[in-house]
């Protein structure tokens, strides 16, 4: 809708990032690289946390992304509210592990389909990933003993599975207070919001990536949208998206401080309805 207006190829805030729009930051490739390290090392389970909106689902897709064959099968949980029994059964039917005979669902059941795969797939040369998002919620429902199970299971001279546990702020505490959980962790890395200085890098870059070749956002405009963001990319995003819309439809030459504010208020209206 904007896109010609402002002398763009694209929209250059949209949710789904290509490699030209990634912006590495220095915590974002930090983290990137530790994940990377333990899924091709094939440690036991990693964890990664942030705040709400700071890329963390991004760097997942990047790394499964880049996987070679040798990673199979590679399945992605989001967590949902359930028994330590059902999340067991779950995980199997995610990782594609064989039903069993006569289905009883079962914890012993999920453990011995899970086992069977594992196995196979070792035998095969093949190392599992599993990716449990929104891991922040196991500890509020007791479940951090069952993963803990989980990788006693896949345990071994040579890890058969690696567990990414991906949550909030308070994943790698919960974590911290299941001892025998957090030894098994080769690595834990926090993903942080940006500095001013890398929300302005971050707004060139996309705009870049979109064909910009001259000034779309003054920098008090800049500087306004890393208050009023936190530095937290999905919230900058928003910002940038809809302030190019405004500046559209009212035919500005370049997006400046006031039009920052007033998207800001809009969306804090639109979020308090």
């Amino acid at each position: 809708m904007y896109a010609d207006y402002w002398q763009l190829d694209a929209k250059p805030f949209e949710p789904n990032v290509t490699e030209e729009s990634y912006f590495p930051s220095e915590s974002h490739d930090g983290a990137l690289l530790k994940l990377r390290y333990a899924v091709d090392q094939r440690r036991p389970a990693a964890a990664i946390a942030g705040p709400s909106g700071v890329g963390k689902t991004l760097l997942v897709d990047r790394i499964i992304g880049d996987l070679g064959e040798a990673v199979s099968p590679v399945a992605r949980v989001v967590f949902p509210q359930m028994s330590p029994r059902d999340l067991l059964t779950h995980i199997a039917d995610a990782l594609g592990a064989p039903p069993a005979d006569q289905p009883r669902h079962s914890t012993d059941e999920s453990i011995g389909r899970i086992d069977r795969l594992l196995t196979a797939n070792a035998s095969a040369g093949k190392h599992a990933l599993l990716v449990i998002d929104e891991a922040h919620l196991l500890e509020d429902s007791g479940l951090l003993e069952t993963i803990r199970l989980l990788l006693n299971l896949a345990a071994g001279a040579s890890p058969r599975l690696t567990l990414l546990l991906v949550g909030q702020m308070g994943l790698l505490s919960a974590v911290g207070r299941t001892p025998s959980l957090e030894e098994r962790l080769s690595v834990k890395t926090l993903l942080r919001t940006f500095v001013p200085e890398e929300t302005a890098e971050y707004i060139q870059h996309r705009l870049e990536a979109a064909g910009a070749s001259r000034e779309v956002f003054t920098p008090a405009a800049v500087q306004a949208v890393h208050q009023l963001s936190g530095g937290v990319p999905r919230q900058i995003d928003r910002l940038c998206d809809l302030s190019l819309v405004v500046g559209f439809a009212e035919q500005l030459a370049a997006i400046d401080e006031p039009q920052i504010q007033s998207v800001s208020r809009e969306l804090l209206a639109v979020s308090a309805d």
